[in-house]
């Protein structure tokens, strides 16, 4: 199975026992708390990719790190720690997010731009997102100054580029094909 269908399938699980227990908004909280100190620190995400530092470790260390997460939170850490799946928990940790804001009726789109986006603009991405999907959605921006301009849009599963490295790349690509 790959990445990420095991991904969703543990997020899914998670937030199936979190509805049951009526924490899913804890939980919530806790998954973006895991997935911002896991984006914003590399020594974690070397200790999660690790396969030289064994399991304990890693889950000691995690249980430390997270000590105030709610329980269910806890028991996910420790599951993806025992079935050796703990190096995709920021993959976990997005999918319970986005699972948890379509079971409310509403969608998380991730814009990533070379530059942070100003409010017009925000709000005619919004605007433009909620006309496809019909649904409540929140906007969330990333700078990544590697795209060079445009845009990478992403809503649940689905993937817009149209970023300027992006449109290199594929110039690249017809360059060498056509050799």
């Amino acid at each position: 199975m790959n990445e990420a269908r095991a991904a969703i399938r543990y997020a899914k699980a998670t937030l199936d026992y979190a509805v049951e227990k009526k924490s899913a908004e804890a939980v919530e909280k806790d998954m973006r708390t895991i997935s911002a100190t896991i984006t914003e620190n590399e020594d974690l995400q070397n200790l999660l990719g690790s396969p030289v530092i064994k399991a304990e470790i890693k889950k000691k260390s995690l249980n430390e790190i997270f000590k105030s997460s709610n329980e269910i939170t806890k028991g996910l850490l420790n599951t993806l720690t025992d079935n050796k799946r703990i190096g995709m928990l920021q993959e976990v940790a997005f999918k319970y997010i986005i699972l948890h804001e379509q079971l409310k009726g509403e969608d998380v789109a991730y814009v990533t731009t070379a530059v942070p986006l100003n409010a017009a603009l925000e709000k005619k991405i919004l605007g433009e997102v909620t006309k496809i999907t019909g649904n409540k959605v929140t906007l969330e921006n990333k700078v990544d100054e590697s795209i060079i301009g445009g845009f990478v849009l992403r809503l649940g599963d689905l993937q817009y580029d149209a970023s300027i490295s992006n449109k290199l790349n594929n110039l690249k690509r017809e360059f060498t094909n056509s050799l």
